[in-house]
């Protein structure tokens, strides 16, 4: 059970950062917005961008790590890529955002992070 758990949990981390940084790409003054401090509207998008590409790609490279090498390479990823959310946190902070963005979205989604990281290096 406790493998499913530590699966599931990984795999939709992974698939919703992927949305996320399709979102930065697609949207990206929306993103911006939903990610806690608004982009100006005629700034330029192309920092937007790069910030949907890297989200996106870390979560390919979590589903990769998790499907070609295991649930211990994935822990440790998730153990370093929690570092990402808890950046944000201080940068929404930082820069103007709500305490309820910076801990009910970012801060929450680092301790889900290292959740799954302490779940996939116990299975």
């Amino acid at each position: 059970m406790l493998t499913l758990i530590a699966y599931g949990l990984a795999i939709l981390i992974n698939v919703l950062i992927i949305v996320v940084g399709v979102r930065f790409v697609a949207l990206p003054h929306a993103a911006a917005a939903g990610y806690g401090v608004p982009a100006k509207v005629d700034g330029d998008v192309a920092y937007l961008t790069i910030k949907g590409l890297r989200d996106a790609s870390y979560g390919i490279v979590g589903l990769a790590l998790l499907a070609f090498v295991g649930a211990q390479a994935e822990g440790w990823f998730m153990l370093v890529v929690a570092l990402v959310p808890l950046g944000d946190t201080i940068i929404v902070l930082r820069y103007g955002g709500t305490k309820a963005v910076a801990f009910g979205i970012h801060f929450a989604t680092a301790v889900i992070v290292l959740l799954d990281a302490v779940l996939l290096l116990a299975i």
